[in-house]
């Protein structure tokens, strides 16, 4: 038993840190609330899992770096036309419903490479589909052309170096992002972006490894979208992956490897063939996370919801939405708009799961409707709306996307790949569980305080 005098040691901690969290943090009220609960309810436990998950020190001094050297590089490369946030147009898009065929278009890609091939994921797995992957980059580099792979420190954790000993021995650059450490679990590079010959470009949600493929035993067929892109849209992402590894550059390497800064040339943003289109997709480029001033993804998705007529179709394996978000969802809901949200039957983190489900709960009383994926694994991070526009990137519809992890979207005006993506939509909901707000309502008690419990912790999920 604790004796009086630790107990009291321990409550002046525990009142310390609620204070630090309450008026020097200055988190929205909801997360301040949410980690006041964990240290209060938890009192040792909510100290550590704030040390781990919870400091902001990374945030102030690292990023802030990272936004100034960012907006320096920037101002370069706007004398060369380039710019994150504009629309660029003359776009061709590929739209890849599944892994397989994006692996093997990637590769296709990757062998008919000219003169660089620059890639970032958050996940690159050691497997056979790794090491496919890594063979096929070593054997470009080996050929005399510039080939620079970068991966998140977290993501990574259990990928051995020597998976990517191949590229380096070959002459091929390798990056670490972010190596995990107990002050920064947080704050990862959630990217899916590959960008070849400054010419194409891939964005999504699929990672590198047997379950992006449908090959994982517990998940099974797995359900994501990814694009491929050429035209204007591949200069902003060829932008962002220099921000990123200058970064790394910048920072010290888990594994000591060196990693040099890339220099500021125009070569990287030559005149961009369209494939001979006079009038291509729209396409803004739009990346954001603890290095920018605002959420801008976020504020991209609002807008487009609160500017919807008839439909919202959503589709993202972890629904957690923030309190704007959600608003902007219940208004539309309420005003008849057809909105449609599809997630996971078999999350991968059941405390998310049960989180979102409160929120869809709520939602489903406004009028929306609830899709809940039953073939395998759903991971796309997709939103449709009218039939005429639509997104595609690496962003979930949760706070870690909008705030936490640094990540990058395409905002797509076109009708026909939004349609397309919708037309996905539709054959997907007959691989879904239809929630309605009847059956919803007489959910077992412990399913209740389930979502009580995950919802009173979403902010810091």
């Amino acid at each position: 038993m604790p004796t009086p005098s630790l107990m009291f040691f321990v409550t002046l901690i525990n009142i310390g840190f609620m204070l630090f969290v309450i008026f020097v943090q200055r988190r929205n009220s909801a997360a301040t609330w949410a980690w006041v609960a964990a240290i209060a309810l938890v009192p040792i436990g909510g100290f550590v899992v704030y040390m781990i998950f919870g400091q902001d020190s990374q945030k102030q001094k690292v990023f802030l770096a990272k936004s100034e050297d960012d907006e320096a590089l920037l101002a370069t490369y706007q004398g060369l036309g380039v710019n994150e946030g504009d629309i660029t147009e003359n776009n061709r898009i590929t739209l890849f419903h599944e892994g397989a065929t994006k692996f093997d278009a990637l590769l296709n890609d990757i062998a008919d490479a000219k003169s660089s091939i620059f890639v970032q994921y958050y996940i690159f797995r050691g497997d056979e589909v790794g090491q496919q992957l890594v063979n096929s980059l070593a054997k470009r580099a080996k050929e005399g052309l510039e080939v620079r792979l970068m991966v998140d420190g977290m993501g990574c954790q259990f990928t051995p170096k020597a998976v990517f000993q191949p590229l380096m021995d070959a002459g091929g650059k390798f990056a670490l992002f972010m190596p995990p450490v107990p002050v920064r679990i947080n704050f990862r590079n959630h990217r899916k972006l590959v960008v070849i010959d400054g010419s194409v470009a891939y964005l999504g949600g699929l990672n590198i490894g047997k379950e992006y493929l449908g090959q994982h035993e517990r998940f099974g067929f797995w359900r994501d979208t990814h694009i491929r892109l050429t035209g204007g849209a591949v200069q902003p992402l060829t932008l962002r992956f220099i921000m990123d590894w200058n970064f790394v550059a910048s920072n010290k390497n888990r594994w000591r490897i060196r990693v040099s800064k890339m220099d500021v040339s125009p070569q990287y943003f030559r005149a961009l063939p369209s494939d001979g289109l006079v009038h291509g997709a729209k396409v803004t480029i739009i990346s954001s996370g603890p290095d920018t001033k605002y959420p801008n993804i976020l504020h991209k998705f609002v807008e487009m919801i609160m500017y919807a007529k008839k439909s919202v179709y959503i589709q993202s394996p972890y629904f957690v939405p923030c309190d704007t978000l959600y608003t902007a969802l219940r208004i539309a809901a309420i005003k008849g708009i057809d909105v449609r949200i599809m997630y996971p039957a078999n999350p991968d983190h059941p405390f998310v799961y049960w989180a979102g489900l409160s929120y869809v709960g709520e939602l489903m009383s406004a009028g929306a409707k609830g899709y809940e994926y039953t073939r395998g694994f759903i991971h796309c991070k997709t939103l449709m709306i009218d039939s005429q526009v639509c997104a595609i990137g690496s962003a979930n519809m949760d706070v870690r996307s909008f705030k936490i992890n640094f990540e990058t979207h395409a905002f797509i005006e076109d009708a026909a790949i939004t349609m397309e993506l919708e037309e996905a939509f539709r054959r997907d909901m007959v691989e879904c569980r239809l929630l309605d707000i009847e059956t919803y309502s007489l959910r077992p008690r412990v399913t209740k305080i389930r979502e009580a419990v995950a919802r009173l912790f979403s902010p810091l999920i």
